[in-house]
C-alpha cells in the first residue's frame, strides 16, 4: 500500500528558536524544511519544486521576509506565502501583503493553534491552486489539441500554420524565460479559427502568396475578428481572447509608453510574439529565406521591442535544438514527426501542410489510405536535444 506523500512546508527565520518552534508545531503533519535566512531560503526554492506552502519572519538581517517571498513567489508562484512579523513592523507587513501578493500575515507571538489554522488553509489554498493549474493547462489545453487536431484534418492549410506558428511562439516564450505561457501557446493553435469561414481557394491563395480580389481582402482583414468572437464564448479564455484582439489591432509603437498594469503587460508581450510568429511564417510561405525574413522584421522597428527581435534571431540561427530531416514512406510515419513538405495526394490535393506536427489521429488517417494515394517519399523533419 503506497503512502500517501506529505505535504512540504518551507520556514525562513534568523532566530533558531523560532525555526525549532516552527518545526515542533508542525513536522508532525508536514514534511519542514528550515532556512536561516532569505538567501538559504531561495536557494531551498530553488531545489524542492514541490513546496506548498512559505512561511518567513519579516526582520532578517541581509534580506528582509517581504523581499524574500516576493522572490520567492517568482521561482514557485503556486507556493501560498505567511508573513511573520512584530507589532512594529505592522506598515511594512501590510504593504508586502498588497504588493506582494502573500496570502497571511501572523504578529508574533503567535499560538500554535493559530499556526496550525493558517497552515492548514494555505495547504487548501496550494491545493486549489494546484488544481486550477492543472485543469487550465492539461484539460482545457488537451481538449483544444484534439478539436485542433480534427481541424487541421478537415483543413490542412489553415492548421498547418498554426501548428508552425504554435511552435515559433512556444521556442520564442522559452527564449524570454516565459513560464505562464499556455495562454500563448492556445492563442497561437486557435489564430487561424477565423480563417476556416473563407472559400477553400481564397485559403490556398494566401497559403502560396498569390494576389487576392478586393473581396477576398475584406473577407481575410474579417477573419482574426471572428477568431477572437469564437474564443471569447470559451468559458476561461478571456486572457486568449485579449492576446488575439491585441495581435489582431496596429501594433503599439515602440516611443509610446507601454502598459504598466502586469496582466496589460503580459498580454502586450504575448500579442507581440504572435504577431511577430505570424509575420515570420508570412515571409517565408512567399518563399524568403529565414535571415532574410528576419532582416525584413527588423528593419519594422516600430513593430517589435528590440529583446522580441533577438529572441527570433537566436531561436532560427541554428542555435537551438539538432533537427535531422529524414526521407521515409508514409508506412512507417511516427507521432511527433514534423512535415518539412506540403503533404498531396498524386492528383496534387494537399492533405496536410508543411509544419504539421503528426499525431496519432493523423498516423490512424494514414493508415486507411491505400497504396500510392499520397506523394512519397515524405520528408519529415527529427528534433532531438543538441
Amino acid at each position: 500500500m503506497e503512502t500517501k506523500a506529505r505535504t512540504t512546508i518551507l520556514c525562513v527565520d534568523d532566530e533558531p528558536n523560532i525555526l525549532d518552534g516552527l518545526s515542533l508545531h508542525l513536522r508532525r503533519r508536514y514534511e519542514v524544511l528550515t532556512a536561516p535566512g532569505g538567501t538559504a531560503g531561495l536557494e531551498l526554492v530553488t531545489r524542492n519544486r514541490n513546496i506548498a506552502v512559505i512561511i518567513s519572519d519579516m526582520r532578517m538581517p541581509g534580506m528582509d521576509g517581504a523581499t524574500f517571498l516576493s522572490r520567492a513567489r517568482q521561482e514557485l508562484p503556486d507556493a501560498v506565502r505567511i508573513l511573520l512579523t512584530g507589532q512594529s513592523d505592522m506598515t511594512s507587513a501590510i504593504a508586502a501583503i498588497n504588493e506582494g501578493q502573500i496570502f497571511r500575515f501572523l504578529t508574533k507571538p503567535c499560538p500554535p493553534p493559530t499556526i496550525l489554522a493558517t497552515v492548514e488553509a494555505a495547504v487548501e489554498q496550494n491545493r486549489l491552486i494546484t488544481s486550477e493549474r492543472v485543469l487550465l493547462e492539461q484539460t482545457l489545453h488537451g481538449s483544444i489539441k484534439a478539436l485542433t487536431d480534427i481541424l487541421a484534418l478537415t483543413n490542412p492549410v489553415c492548421f498547418g500554420r498554426a501548428t508552425r506558428i504554435k511552435q515559433l511562439v512556444t521556442e520564442l516564450a522559452a527564449k524570454l524565460d516565459i513560464r505562464e505561457r499556455w495562454q500563448l501557446e492556445v492563442a497561437a493553435m486557435l489564430s487561424q479559427l477565423g480563417y476556416i469561414a473563407l472559400p477553400p481557394e481564397t485559403v490556398e491563395k494566401i497559403y502560396f502568396g498569390r494576389a487576392l480580389t478586393d473581396a477576398e481582402q475584406k473577407m481575410v482583414a474579417r477573419a482574426p475578428g471572428l477568431t477572437e468572437q469564437l474564443v471569447r464564448n470559451i468559458p476561461r479564455l478571456e486572457v486568449v481572447a485579449e492576446i488575439l484582439e491585441a495581435t489582431a489591432k496596429p501594433p503599439r509603437k515602440r516611443s509610446e509608453p507601454g502598459p504598466t498594469d502586469p496582466r496589460k503587460q503580459q498580454v502586450d508581450l504575448a500579442a507581440q510574439l504572435l504577431r511577430l510568429a505570424l509575420d515570420f511564417d508570412d515571409l517565408e510561405v512567399q518563399g524568403n529565406s529565414a535571415s532574410l525574413a528576419i532582416g525584413t522584421l527588423k528593419a519594422r522597428q516600430d513593430r517589435y521591442e528590440p529583446r522580441v527581435l533577438d529572441a527570433l534571431s537566436e531561436v532560427r540561427s541554428g542555435k537551438g535544438p539538432v533537427s535531422e530531416v529524414r526521407e521515409i514512406s508514409l508506412s512507417v510515419l511516427c507521432v511527433g514527426m514534423v512535415f518539412v513538405d506540403d503533404v498531396k495526394t498524386q492528383s496534387g490535393t494537399l492533405l496536410v501542410a508543411r509544419g504539421f506536427e503528426v499525431t496519432p489521429g493523423f498516423v490512424e488517417r494514414a493508415r486507411n489510405f491505400h497504396p500510392g494515394t499520397v506523394k512519397e517519399p515524405l520528408r519529415v523533419l527529427l528534433r532531438r536535444p543538441a
